[in-house]
């Protein structure tokens, strides 16, 4: 099945090392840091898993220049994800879990700005992968890609047309009208903007 993820990615990190002391100059833990794992996050995360699960899949983004950015694409195509960038940004968000003893501590989110909505976006390039892909699934992580009015038209003009399948976010854009399904949580149902 050829499926095309379309949203926002990041690039996820663990840092994961052992706690056997307490700092001398505050009271927090000493994380003796042991290794970090790195993997694509937000759509990336969805994309890869699909593959996993033996679909041929293109996940259209928009991706960092920067070094994480760069990171995060090598990781998608280690994982067999082709990437149709919509467009660059200055940066990529980076969330960071430091954990020991099988918890995390403490989380960082490197935060990279929204994706602005006069954003230039490749609007024909998405408009043909979602013509030679089996099913569509929208994955929102607010990082401003749903919003953007030209990939709003491109799945709008299709949606109708093929699966589409829309996982919102808070932060996010809504749905466009005439997708198959859309997935909310139930903290999300229950927001005044649900749809």
């Amino acid at each position: 099945m050829r499926l095309l993820v379309v949203g926002d990615t990041l690039l996820d990190r663990d840092t994961v090392g052992r706690v056997e002391r307490v700092a001398p100059d505050a009271p927090v833990p000493v994380v003796e840091v042991e290794r970090t794992d790195e993997r694509p996050g937000g759509a990336g995360l969805a994309a890869r898993l699909l593959v996993g699960r033996g679909a041929d899949v293109t996940l259209a983004c928009a991706a960092g220049a920067d070094a994480a950015g760069v990171r995060l694409r090598e990781l998608l195509a280690a994982a067999d994800v082709r990437v149709l960038l919509l467009t660059a940004t200055p940066s990529t968000r980076v969330v960071t879990r430091v954990r020991a003893g099988g918890q995390s501590i403490v989380r960082l989110d490197e935060r990279a700005p929204t994706l602005p909505p006069d954003a230039v976006v490749d609007a024909e390039a998405l408009d043909g992968a979602v013509h030679d892909a089996d099913a569509v699934l929208v994955a929102d992580y607010g990082g401003g890609v749903t919003g953007s009015p030209a990939v709003r038209e491109v799945l709008a003009r299709w949606a109708t047309r093929c699966p589409v399948v829309w996982d919102p976010h808070p932060r996010g854009a809504r749905p466009v009208p005439g997708v198959t399904a859309v997935t909310p949580n139930r903290r999300e149902l229950r927001l005044p903007s649900a749809l």
